[in-house]
C-alpha cells in the first residue's frame, strides 16, 4: 500500500511592532514562500495586512510581534501574534471616504478561513489559512514581491 507522506514546513520570526517590522514581515514571508516553491499570491497580501494590523493596533512599545508560516499538506497557515490580546479584530466596512480599515475584509476574501486564538496573556494570534494549488506551486520564481530582483535587500537577509 502506497502512503503519501505529508511534508510539514514552518518558519517563525519576531519583528518590531513598527511599520518597518510590518514591511519586513511581508518581505521575509515572500522569501520563505519562494524558497518553499509556493505561490506568493494571496499569501503576500494576507501577511501584509495582518502584520500592518499588529504594528498599528496590536502595538505595545518595546514588544515585538511574531510572524509564523506553517505548510501542512496543501494548506498554508499564516499567524501573526501580538501583545494586545485585549484588542480583538473585527472586520467591518468603513465609510466610503475612509483611507483605511479594509484589511480584515481583504483577509476574509483572500483566505479559505481565518480567525483569532487567545494566547498566554497578554497575547493573541490572528491566523489565516490558504489552500495551495500544487499546479501553480512553482510559480513563485516568476512572481517577485521583494523588489525588481525578487530578492531581499542585502542588509535584511538572515
Amino acid at each position: 500500500m502506497n502512503q503519501e507522506t505529508t511534508v510539514i514546513r514552518n518558519f517563525s520570526v519576531p519583528l518590531s511592532a513598527t511599520p518597518r517590522g510590518a514591511r519586513l514581515a511581508r518581505l521575509l514571508a515572500c522569501e520563505q514562500l519562494r524558497e518553499w516553491g509556493l505561490p506568493l499570491d494571496p499569501a503576500e497580501h494576507i501577511v501584509a495586512e495582518l502584520a500592518a494590523n499588529a504594528a498599528t493596533h496590536g502595538r505595545v512599545p518595546g514588544r515585538d510581534f511574531r510572524l509564523t508560516l506553517y505548510m501542512v499538506g496543501d494548506t498554508l497557515r499564516i499567524e501573526v501574534t501580538d501583545t494586545r490580546g485585549d484588542r480583538l479584530p473585527h472586520p467591518e466596512l468603513p465609510p466610503p471616504d475612509a483611507e483605511s480599515g479594509r484589511g480584515l475584509i481583504l483577509v476574509d476574501t483572500l483566505a479559505s478561513r481565518w480567525g483569532v486564538s487567545p494566547g498566554p496573556p497578554p497575547r493573541k494570534t490572528v491566523w489565516a489559512e490558504i489552500r495551495v494549488d500544487r499546479s501553480t506551486a512553482n510559480c513563485a520564481a516568476e512572481n517577485p514581491c521583494c523588489g525588481a530582483s525578487g530578492r531581499l535587500p542585502q542588509e535584511t537577509r538572515r
